[in-house]
């Protein structure tokens, strides 16, 4: 049995917090707010016509800007609220329900692996701590030979980052590049924010 993730956690005790969340979304999306800068950064690491992993997509932000670029979307999250709001706010990339812990897409039919993975929204830092290895090394496996992954969490989460970078190692990751933000900041001792910019050797 796979421990309940701290997200899912949350939810059950707070059933309206997905519904806050969306709607928090949809209101800075309506003022105008740029909600894309994760999708820009993975934008660039990728050829156009790309096939990308949303790794815990939440409401499908940042795989719809990719989407709309071009490339092809798929998007997989635990909460099922969020996977519905995709569908209805982000038509166009696929999106699924599903526990990054079990992920295994090619028994859901998607059998063609990716050129990328990104993980933003501070996905990595909700998850149980005994799954945090497991869902690195699904992830790693769901990529391409020489595939990237995008992953960024804030400090003072209960992740430290250092503890990140020792799981990615282990999942097979090997770290091209560690940002302080997802515009390009550098990553130092003192960042409150990690980017880390990984690869599948």
């Amino acid at each position: 049995m796979v421990e309940q993730s701290l997200w899912t956690r949350k939810i059950t005790a707070d059933p309206g917090h997905s519904d806050w969340y969306v709607e928090r979304f949809r209101a800075m999306a309506r003022a105008g707010e740029d909600l894309a800068g994760e999708a820009r950064l993975v934008d660039a690491l990728v050829p156009r016509h790309a096939r990308i992993l949303d790794a815990g997509c939440g409401q499908g932000r940042t795989g719809a800007h990719l989407h709309s670029v071009g490339h092809d979307v798929v998007g997989v999250d635990g909460d099922a609220r969020l996977i519905a709001a995709a569908e209805q706010d982000h038509p166009g990339p696929r999106w699924l329900v599903g526990d990054l812990a079990e992920l295994d897409l090619p028994t859901r039919g998607i059998n063609e692996p990716f050129d990328a993975v990104v993980s933003a929204g501070n996905v990595m830092a909700f998850l149980a701590p005994s799954t945090r290895r497991p869902v690195l090394q699904r992830l790693h496996a769901h990529l391409v030979p020489g595939g990237r992954a995008a992953i960024g969490f804030g400090a003072g989460r209960g992740y430290e980052f250092s503890a990140f970078l020792d799981d990615a190692a282990h999942a097979g990751f090997a770290t091209d590049l560690l940002l302080s933000a997802w515009d390009l900041r550098p990553f130092t001792d003192d960042s409150t924010f990690l980017v880390a910019l990984l690869r599948r050797p």
